[in-house]
């Protein structure tokens, strides 16, 4: 037989990961589990578990075991793992850190202590559950395994809220907050474990030294870089081709961080993160660009990434019952008993603490990632590697559930729209969002018989801490306060009126909710109700060509909205 054209090959390979990657991640989507679910399984059909046992002379053709397809394969699959990093630090907000910095310290550090504790001791002196012969250096391991149970993916749990309809509640943002305090310490700590195990083998710098550089890097990064950061983009945005010239500064200041943590002996992705966060938490960057790297980035190279998985090692053969029942338990009963600790001396009631622990305990990307580097760097063998990922996938999968669970169901009675009526309902024409929400106040005040002034106050300062824009027109402001029933207003408002939607798109109806302070499970079912009826984009737009209020909650409550 001819040798075969690696180059036609490995094109080949891709575009078959590509397609598999994309109808399994699709499948997920529609049974309402994250894509990356699909996208692993995929890869553990076409990799040795699957494909591989069943057609192993298809399998080694489209992967052969030569050197250099080895090399390509694994320089984009490198790639693909700095750019989900970068676009993971786009996300995070480190003023949301420090506006919910009491609930988010104590969630995400209790979160991280309880199981990280248990990761390392259990790993540390039961070491013979996890290695048949000692390992070179138990402490790295035990660091590890510590650091890799601890850690939270903070992409996979904020679809999981997006998904629910709480990434906009008190509950939401808590969560996303401890997920960005978490990621923080946890690719720091990774990144200095690495560090460590480099330097046993004479490589990199001496401990103290990298985490002295690191701590003058990150400085430099958050705070010395940050006004310069800006005026690059406000410039580039004014003066450049938009968004090639955006996306080339990102991507080089991305790439040229994470090669100068790898210079020092902390691992790329520690830079690619952080470079990703310094350039996410300016104001100035377009919502519309962060979506498009988003777009390029989960829909190509992320999707490749997570197959890739599946292929590195065997599942069925490396599936060790003991290795992955530890490691699953001491994530579960670790993290989600941790954060609901945290979320307590937070300030939450127990039912939205279990919320909050539920919502933690999604390991995701970053366990994967963690554990492929860890495999890569000779930390962890086989069968914990096919454990972690295990892990990952069912701490994903629990999570929208249980959240779902400890929610609970809201008092019985109206809701909406049944709760709207003529008095409730306004047809209106404002331009500003202030005359707005003081419209909106005012008649709040007048049904509940709560003060303006006070009802008013409190729904800025949840406007403030994170804007109360949905998608698709629709906007939601929203505050707890001593009310004994919830109280819905709501407007259709000619005027579009930006209330900063995800989506991008101004709003033309808002309904204001308020809700009692003592039951806060009331504000989150009560949200998640009308987001549903606005869950199609259409509904907005019809609503906006009826000219009466009886014609508005007619189409309310008929079975047209909302579809």
């Amino acid at each position: 037989m001819n040798e075969p054209n690696y180059y036609t090959v490995f094109l080949i390979a891709i575009s078959l990961m590509l397609i598999t990657a994309r109808l399994l991640g699709e499948l997920f989507v529609k049974l309402k589990q994250p894509a990356i679910i699909g996208e692993i399984i995929g890869g553990i059909i076409l990799g040795p578990s699957l494909l591989g046992n069943l057609f192993p002379d298809v399998y080694k053709y489209i992967f052969p075991d030569d050197v250099h397809f080895r090399t390509a394969f694994d320089g984009l699959t490198y790639l693909a793992v700095i750019m989900m990093l970068i676009i993971s630090g786009l996300e995070i907000n480190l003023n949301l850190v420090l506006r919910q910095k009491k609930s988010a310290f104590f969630t995400s550090t209790i979160g991280m202590a309880m199981p990280f504790i248990a990761g390392f001791f259990i790993s540390y002196w039961f070491h013979g559950i996890f290695f048949s012969d000692p390992a070179e250096d138990k402490i790295i391991f035990a660091l590890f395994l510590g650091t890799a149970i601890s850690i939270s993916s903070l992409p996979v749990i904020a679809r999981i809220l997006m998904d629910m309809n709480l990434i906009r509640t008190n509950l939401g943002s808590t969560v996303i907050a401890a997920a960005i305090i978490n990621d923080l310490l946890g690719w720091a700590f990774f990144s200095v474990i690495l560090g460590m195990m480099g330097t046993s083998h004479g490589g990199g710098m001496p401990v103290l030294q990298q985490v002295t550089v690191i701590i003058v890097f990150l400085a430099v990064m958050l705070i010395g870089f940050r006004n310069i950061i800006e005026k690059i983009l406000v410039y580039l945005q004014n003066n450049l081709t938009f968004p090639g010239a955006i996306l080339t500064f990102i991507f080089t200041l991305g790439f040229l961080s994470a090669a100068f943590t790898e210079w020092i002996g902390i691992h790329a992705i520690f830079g690619a993160f952080i470079a990703g966060v310094a350039i996410g938490d300016t104001p100035v960057l377009r919502e519309k660009t962060r979506d498009q790297i988003n777009q390029f980035v989960t829909n190509i190279f992320a999707p490749l990434f997570f197959i890739s998985i599946g292929l590195k090692v065997d599942f069925v053969s490396h599936f060790d019952i003991v290795i992955v029942a530890v490691i699953l338990g001491i994530a579960l009963i670790g993290k989600v008993l941790g954060a609901m600790i945290g979320a307590r001396f937070g300030g939450f009631k127990t039912s939205d603490a279990a919320v909050i622990g539920f919502g933690m305990s999604s390991s995701g990307t970053m366990g994967i990632i963690l554990g492929l580097l860890a495999l890569q760097a000779g930390i962890i063998n086989e069968e914990i590697f096919v454990a972690l990922v295990i892990m990952a996938l069912v701490t994903s999968i629990i999570s929208a559930p249980l959240m779902s669970y400890f929610l609970g169901h809201a008092e019985k009675g109206e809701k909406f729209p049944g709760n709207l009526d003529d008095k409730s309902l306004f047809i209106t024409e404002f331009t500003q969002k202030s005359e707005l929400l003081e419209f909106l106040c005012s008649a709040a005040a007048a049904k509940s018989g709560a003060d303006k002034s006070l009802i008013l106050s409190e729904v800025l300062k949840r406007e403030e801490l994170i804007p109360t824009g949905i998608a698709n027109g629709l906007a939601i402001p929203h505050a707890k306060i001593r009310i004994r029933k919830p109280v819905t207003i709501m407007a259709v408002n000619r005027e579009p009126v930006d209330f900063e939607a995800p989506d991008g798109l101004p709003a033309n109806v808002i309904v204001m909710l308020l809700t009692p302070e003592d039951k806060p499970e009331l504000q989150l079912n009560y949200l998640s109700d009308i987001v549903k009826k606005f869950r199609s984009s259409g509904t907005v737009n019809e609503l906006l060509r009826l000219d009466n209020k009886d014609k508005i909650l007619s189409f309310l409550n008929s079975d047209g909205a909302g579809l």
